[in-house]
């Protein structure tokens, strides 16, 4: 097995589970939070960049409250979590604090990421705070969630899917999507999938690499971690998200000293799930997609910089928009004579292009009231033709 990809991983999105940020009687598990502050600490030196996802918000406001265990009723739940996040996110700012990093705390709910122009406030904020050196540590707000999941299934009569996160496991994965994360690694209270219950099965063993998140796979785990909400199925769901979307996936132990540090060195610990796809066959499929909605026409300067430096398409190199098109569509990417460069996923619609042709990318968001990517064109999204 090859975990060259682990070890290789720049931009890290880290999800805490409830079991790995509490102990079981909902008490802190202080030490054990401790020493994963200071495995990311020691990433952050590193150069690498860490996006922390972090449950126990709940378990802090029930400790904090001095309640006898954990809430069941949905009211107490949140009174619980507008407690506890504040005490949570103070320790996370004192425990980063005493190791010379800055933290921030960022709240959001499933629809702030479903909608793309949330979405895209989302990153902008994430991006300038890993510019900034800062760690951002994430929870999904649930002094609110539940409510607004109540309202909008009331709203939609209950069609589609659950929108709740499942103790931060689908944020991790939506966030990791977001950020266009080289990793997701998701910290439990086992070391990773096993092929039976590790807890009840002495002849049950860890699956090293899983392949492909199958339904097979899903059926199989079981078992939900003590104080949370998520077991392992929410992970190999949340897993197979990431995958499908170019983002290797590790579930491995955040109660084993050292582990985490270890496993993104690249040695065998936990479970690892490689993407689904490389981001070559990414660009393939928009290379050999349906018909592009618009056209971007650039300049010499923004031609050379895309084959000779595989960069992205900046609103620099705009001189002109062709088409209407939304953020998220296909588009062509075509210099003065006409001739097809490539084609990409356009970060911004036609009208939003237009406003921005020949415009530095430090002046979009001034020009549009947001700024959710530098580029027009991101590289991992552009697709160019042989030259």
């Amino acid at each position: 097995m090859n975990r060259r990809d682990v070890a290789a991983a720049r931009r890290i999105v880290i999800k805490l589970g409830t079991g790995v940020v509490t102990h079981p009687e909902a008490g802190l598990a202080l030490g054990r939070l401790s020493s994963l502050v200071e495995a990311v600490c020691d990433l952050h030196r590193q150069g690498r960049e860490v996006i922390v996802v972090s449950s126990g918000a709940v378990g802090m406001g029930q400790r904090v409250l001095g309640l006898p265990k954990r809430p069941d009723s949905l009211g107490l739940r949140q009174a619980c979590a507008a407690v506890g996040q504040g005490h949570l996110m103070a320790l996370y700012t004192q425990l980063f604090g005493q190791l010379g990093v800055k933290a921030a705390q960022v709240l959001l709910i499933q629809e702030d990421l479903a909608d793309r122009d949330r979405a895209l406030c989302v990153r902008t904020t994430l991006m300038r705070l890993l510019e900034l050196g800062v760690v951002p540590i994430l929870n999904e707000n649930d002094s609110v969630s539940v409510r607004e999941l109540i309202e909008y299934r009331r709203n939609l009569g209950a069609a589609g899917p659950a929108l709740e996160f499942g103790d931060n496991d689908g944020l991790s994965a939506r966030v990791a999507v977001a950020m266009d994360a080289d990793l997701l690694v998701i910290l439990t209270d086992v070391d990773g999938l096993y092929t039976a219950n590790p807890r009840t099965d002495p002849e049950a063993r860890r699956i090293a690499e899983l392949a492909d998140v199958s339904e097979e796979a899903l059926a199989r785990t079981a078992g939900t971690s003590a104080g949370g909400t998520g077991g392992m199925t929410s992970k190999l769901e949340a897993a197979r998200l990431a995958s499908k979307a170019g983002i290797g996936v590790l579930i491995t132990s955040g109660h084993l000293p050292g582990a985490l540090v270890a496993a993104l060195g690249g040695e065998d610990r936990g479970t690892y799930v490689p993407p689904a796809q490389r981001r070559s066959a990414h660009r393939r499929q928009i290379a050999s997609g349906g018909p592009a909605r618009g056209g971007l026409i650039v300049n010499e300067g923004a031609i050379a910089a895309l084959h000779e430096r595989k960069a992205s398409l900046l609103p620099i190199g705009l001189t002109r928009v062709d088409g209407e098109f939304a953020r998220g569509e296909l588009v062509e990417i075509r210099d003065g004579s006409g001739r097809i460069h490539g084609r990409g996923l356009a970060n911004y619609s036609s009208e939003e292009c237009r406003r921005l042709v020949g415009r530095h990318s430090s002046e979009i968001a001034s020009i549009l009231g947001f700024c959710g990517y530098d580029a027009v064109v991101g590289r991992d999204n552009l697709a160019l033709s042989e030259v």
